[in-house]
């Protein structure tokens, strides 16, 4: 049989392709732009209808507008949710769920790189839905902007269906799916969601420019999502020869390899080539990877290893947090009692970047949030610890840089409070002196 023709044989509507799953299952969906919109939907209405029962759903950042039917506080009786990374539809939801005293959305608290091993082998999940690009001639799908846990998920014994999106890009690298190994085919042509740049102020820039300053032409870069790294971005225009290692690849990244700043040539893994396991960001973006080999995707087991990370040189890794305590700590998940995102890759690239030759792991955020009302270092936290403050390298606010390896527990208190808004300063040397840490 041709791949055409099994194509063909496997090709059905969404609520023929849903009606395969059976009751318990354990259902996992793609991360982000790859969240199956058409399945989803079909998903839900399955479920409204009492055709699936007992069923648990682990999803990550799944966009608002695909997800809004699957994740509806309506079914949340009905479907177990779990959320590998809150985003804005879990919080909204959890919002609704507060205000009629109901159980809030489950998390899974894992870090980006266990995920793969997580869902095989601990979740034991058995349904994989996500969205893929068109079949290539030798029948294959690529997983377009999201390798990270779909492809160990994908080549597991779980029931793999796909929705074909001829607006998902096909992306090189180890993040195909043969024809052969899929259950059920659905074809379903939207765009692909969008996440528009968030406008950077002053607070923002002043910390981007103090990041580009610590970067050395031939660096390799790993960047989160936000005002900040799109800062950072655009004041490394005037360097060479810098390489990309990332978790996720946005369009601020990307404008450093339209430049030719990014060419990749000082790299040891995978010279020449830009490696991210997710992609997000605007069409630009999903444009520019397409079909392009330079631009290559893994699995986030192999991406966010630290042992991997630490195969270049002189990598320059940059998180955000929600607060730091005086040791260096961070909470970058939990805000107000309540989980906000979720732990990621934040640690995985802290490590790889630390144990890279001349590399650099840096933790910045503003100084204070609510508009000045809150001091992001405090002294001790209020959430669960994401980064130890074992781990931590270097903190970063627009007041400056902290570098904490090497440091006592008072010299880190002293630096920290040098870095911290100044409306807060007083506070925190009192608190440190109530607790021992200075005298």
């Amino acid at each position: 049989m041709t791949v055409t023709s099994l194509y063909d044989a496997k090709r059905m509507t969404a609520d023929q392709a849903v009606a395969l799953i059976s009751h318990g299952a354990r259902i996992a969906t793609g991360l982000a732009v790859s969240f199956p919109p058409a399945l989803s939907a079909a998903l839900a209405d399955r479920v409204r209808a009492d055709a699936l029962r007992d069923a648990s759903i682990y999803t990550m950042l799944p966009p608002a507008a695909s997800a809004a039917a699957i994740l509806s506080p309506d079914i949340a009786d009905r479907m177990r949710q779990i959320s590998l990374f809150h985003g804005g539809i879990e919080r909204a939801a959890d919002a609704t769920l507060l205000t009629r005293n109901s159980p809030l959305i489950d998390v899974l608290p894992v870090q980006f790189s266990q995920i793969p091993h997580m869902l095989t082998d601990h979740v034991g999940v058995d349904t994989f839905i996500t969205t893929v690009s068109n079949m290539d001639a030798n029948g294959c799908f690529s997983l377009g902007t999201d390798a990270d846990y779909a492809l160990a998920v994908a080549r597991s014994d779980a029931r793999l269906i796909v929705e074909v999106n001829p607006a998902m890009p096909y992306v090189h690298g180890d993040c195909m799916v043969h024809v052969s190994d899929v259950a059920a085919i659905v074809e379903h042509h939207v765009p692909l969601c969008q996440v528009p740049a968030l406008p950077r102020n002053a607070t923002d820039e002043a910390i981007g420019a103090i990041i580009a300053a610590m970067v050395e032409d031939g660096a390799c870069l790993q960047m989160g999502i936000g005002a900040v790294p799109d800062a950072v971005c655009a004041a490394l225009m005037n360097h060479r020869h810098l390489g990309i290692h990332t978790e996720l690849l946005t369009p601020g990244l990307v404008s450093l390899i339209r430049a030719g700043v990014v060419d990749n040539s000082a790299k040891a893994l995978h010279p020449g080539q830009s490696v991210f396991t997710f992609a997000m960001g605007d069409q630009s973006l999903y444009d520019f990877i397409h079909d392009n080999p330079a631009v290559i995707a893994h699995p986030v087991d192999y991406v966010n290893a630290p042992h991997n990370i630490a195969r270049n040189d002189r990598v320059l890794s940059v998180n955000a947090t929600i607060q730091m305590d005086l040791s260096g700590a961070c909470n970058s998940e939990h805000m107000n009692g309540r989980q906000y995102s979720g732990t990621g890759g934040q640690l995985d690239f802290v490590r790889g970047a630390y144990a890279s030759k001349g590399g650099r792991s840096i933790i910045a955020c503003h100084s204070t949030a609510a508009k000045g009302r809150v001091s992001r270092i405090v002294p001790w936290l209020d959430g669960p610890v994401t980064t130890p403050r074992t781990d931590t390298h270097i903190v970063v606010t627009e007041y400056g840089s902290a570098v904490m390896k090497g440091k006592s527990l008072s010299e880190r208190a002293r630096a920290l409070i040098t870095i911290a808004h100044p409306d807060f300063r007083d506070d925190l040397e009192r608190e440190a002196r109530a607790r021992r840490i200075l005298r």
